[in-house]
C-alpha cells in the first residue's frame, strides 16, 4: 500500500487539494458554482486532451526510433560543451508547450543524454523557444524586443546545463511500465 502512495502521491495530493477546494467552493458560492467550475474543468481538459495524446504518441515513437544509449556521443555526460550546445538548440526549435516537450526529456534522457544536457533543453525550450518569439513575442512586442530577449536568454541554457552537471543529484527517470 505505502509503494502504491508513494507512486501515485502527486495524484493523492491532487486528489486531496480538489476535494477541498470543491467543499469550500459549494459552502461558500453554493452548487450552481461547483458545475460551473465542473464544466470549466471538463472544457480544459478536452481542450489539453489532444497535445497530452500527441506529445505522448511522439515520445512514444521516438523512443522506438532512438535506441538505447545512441544520443550519448552527442548528449552524454562525456560530451562537454558541445552536448550543451546541442542540447540547447534542439530545446530552442522544439515545438509546442510542456506537452510536447516534457515527453521529449524522457527520449533524451532514455537516449542517453545526461542530466546536463535534459536541464539545457529545457531551459532553452522554456526560454528560446522559436515557436513562442516567432508566434507570440514578435507579432506583440516587436522585433527589437524580441532579439533583445532572446540574446539575453540565449546564454542560459548553456549556463543551467554547466550547472547542473556540477550538482553532486542523480536523477533516475521513472521505468514505464512493461507491457
Amino acid at each position: 500500500m505505502l509503494a502504491l502512495a508513494r507512486r501515485h502521491s502527486t495524484l493523492l495530493a491532487l486528489s486531496a487539494i480538489t476535494v477541498v477546494a470543491v467543499v469550500l467552493v459549494r459552502v461558500l458560492k453554493g452548487p450552481a458554482a461547483v458545475a460551473h467550475a465542473w464544466g470549466g474543468s471538463v472544457d480544459l481538459m478536452l481542450g489539453i486532451l489532444p497535445s497530452m495524446l500527441a506529445g505522448m504518441l511522439m515520445a512514444g515513437s521516438l523512443k522506438q526510433l532512438i535506441p538505447s544509449g545512441a544520443l550519448a556521443k552527442w548528449m552524454g555526460a562525456e560530451s562537454g560543451w558541445r552536448g550543451l550546445v546541442i542540447a540547447s538548440a534542439v530545446g530552442m526549435a522544439s515545438p509546442g508547450g510542456p506537452m510536447a516537450a516534457f515527453p521529449m526529456v524522457l527520449v533524451l534522457t532514455a537516449g542517453g543524454a545526461d542530466i546536463g544536457c535534459v536541464i539545457s533543453f529545457i531551459v532553452s525550450w522554456g526560454l528560446n523557444g522559436f515557436n513562442r518569439i516567432l508566434v507570440w513575442e514578435m507579432p506583440l512586442l516587436g522585433t527589437d524586443f524580441a532579439l533583445l530577449r532572446f540574446l539575453s536568454g540565449l546564454p542560459m541554457g548553456l549556463i543551467a546545463g554547466a550547472l547542473a552537471r556540477r550538482i553532486p543529484m542523480t536523477w533516475v527517470p521513472p521505468e514505464p511500465k512493461q507491457r
